[in-house]
This record gives structure tokens, sequence and C-alpha cells, in this order.
């Protein structure tokens, strides 16, 4: 027999699970910080961004482009400017002619991107499955 989760561990995941959805009744007429935060994170240039920081530290706005070719440069500006205002990226300014600007990952972005490793991960080793799937509907 083949067990993948003990008891305890399905416990402590239907507790989190259950707390997650009476906060968000709660939080039906007002202010949800769960739905906010995944909504804000939950694009792919965003999560795109945090990874391409994290897997090659600090970075220059065409730098990033590069690491994300499909990506415009007002999106790219956007999700920057997104994800600075959320205190998970920094943006430097360097008092040179021309101006160098270079973006990075905070503490809490690093946490963050540590977190879409594992789905990142999981995404790769599932896509297959998901494309066939896919396929048969």
């Amino acid at each position: 027999m083949r067990v993948t989760k003990t008891d305890i561990q399905m416990n402590k995941d239907e507790k989190k699970i259950k707390i997650i959805f009476e906060g968000a009744k709660k939080a039906r007429q007002s202010f949800c910080p769960i739905r906010d935060i995944i909504e804000r994170v939950n694009d792919k240039w965003s999560m795109l961004t945090i990874l391409a920081l994290g897997g090659y530290g600090k970075q220059r706005f065409n730098a990033i482009r590069k690491l994300i070719p499909d990506i415009s440069q007002r999106m790219l500006t956007v999700t920057l400017r997104n994800l600075e205002n959320d205190g998970l990226i920094t943006r430097q300014v360097f008092a040179e002619v021309p101006p160098r600007v270079e973006y990075a990952l905070t503490d809490l972005g690093d946490s963050l991107m540590n977190q879409l490793l594992i789905f990142a991960d999981w995404a790769n080793t599932n896509s297959d499955k998901i494309l066939k799937k896919r396929k048969r509907c």
C-alpha cells in the first residue's frame, strides 16, 4: 500500500483549506488578502519576472526582456512597477549618463520565488499529462 500523506498531514491541510474559505466568506463584502495577492502575482508576466530575477539576480530592463522575449516593453514596465509597489522587487537608479536602472528581488520576493519554483516544477513534471487530457476534450 502506497501512502502519499499521513493522516496528520491531511488533517493539517484540511484545516488550512477551511481557514482559507472561511476567510473568503467573511471577506465577500470587503477586502480579501488572499484573492488580492494571488490576483497580482498570478499572471504569467509577474511569475516569469520573479523567476527571472530569482534565477539570474540583479537585472536591467532590457536583460529582463531578453529573458522573457514575448513580453512587450509596456507590459514589462507595468509588471515591474506593480511588483515594486508590492515590495517584491527593488528598483535602483544609478546617476549615470545614460541612467542605469537595476531590478532585484527583495527578501519577500525571494520567499515568493521559492513557492513559484515549486509550482513551476509541478507544471514541468505534469505538463505532458495535462496536454494529453486537453487534446481529448
